[in-house]
């Protein structure tokens, strides 16, 4: 380990083997490095917060912080983070609240860009960007290899889908079906993401399925969606990608606002 003589590392705080931690950052009590996590200046890492493998935590970045939520009361919550993990300048991710599953949990391979947000109970896959300034509501998901470029705004209880690329200065207040590119004011839906498909390997075959179901969902004049929807799941030989579309799509339907974990919250409630 190599702890700068002006950190403040809690006695209690367990640091894995090969973990850095600069000059005026501070490990609270509750908090698990693992190995090779590079802790550079002036972070913050606190709350009960346990970070997995070779993250690296850029300036001024603080973890695990108590969540900005008015029912929140003190109550042990926690944030969780894989390996792998970039977080730049000024980033802060907050620990969950009892309400919404009592955790944040990133994934693994995650780009985490300055000034970036990430708020209570979100649950961030793998592999997914968030440029400069993005700013995620509580209960976020964001399924992984999603980007979501510079200034977008993501209303809370919103599923962003896998692979979806939302623009810059985009708000979202629905969720975001995967394979597609939405950007705008207001935020629209424009085409499937056909190069951030290439780029992570999706076949011409499996691209080209995902663009025929866009098109009869999107751009028809004839079915409604849900007849649509109904069509495409009956389908032989349906391929994994448009099962999977289709299924985000049917949950689409059921929440409040177009928002599949809003309604989650509703049943929970009407249940206790």
């Amino acid at each position: 380990m190599k702890i700068h003589r002006l950190a403040i590392v809690h006695p209690d705080a367990v640091l894995g083997k090969e973990v850095e931690v600069g000059p005026y950052s501070i490990i609270d009590e509750d908090v698990t490095l693992g190995d090779g996590t590079m802790i550079k200046n002036n972070v913050t890492v606190t709350g009960n917060t346990i970070i997995g493998k070779n993250n690296i935590i850029h300036p001024n970045a603080v973890l695990g912080a108590e969540p900005q939520d008015l029912k929140y009361r003190g109550e042990q919550t926690f944030l969780i983070m894989g390996d792998n993990n970039v977080v730049r300048e000024g980033v802060t991710i907050n620990k969950g609240t009892a309400g919404g599953g009592e955790k944040t949990v990133i994934g693994d391979n995650n780009f985490f860009m300055a000034y970036s947000h990430v708020a209570h109970d979100c649950i961030i896959e793998d592999n997914v960007l968030l440029a400069n300034g993005v700013l995620l509501g509580g209960h976020v998901v964001v399924e992984r290899c999603a980007k979501l470029m510079g200034l977008v705004g993501i209303q809370p209880f919103v599923t962003i889908g896998r692979y979806a690329y939302v623009g810059g200065h985009t708000r979202i207040v629905q969720d975001v079906p995967p394979y597609v590119i939405i950007e705008g004011h207001p935020a629209k839906i424009r085409q499937v993401n056909v190069i951030g498909l290439e780029r992570e390997g999706f076949s011409k075959v499996q691209i080209n399925e995902i663009k025929e179901a866009f098109r009869k969902v999107f751009r028809s004049d004839g079915l409604n969606k849900s007849q649509i929807l109904e069509t495409l799941e009956k389908k032989e030989n349906i391929s994994p990608e448009v099962r999977y579309l289709v299924a985000f799509l049917k949950n689409i339907d059921k929440g409040k606002f177009g928002r599949y974990r809003e309604s989650l919250r509703y049943l929970t409630v009407t249940a206790t």
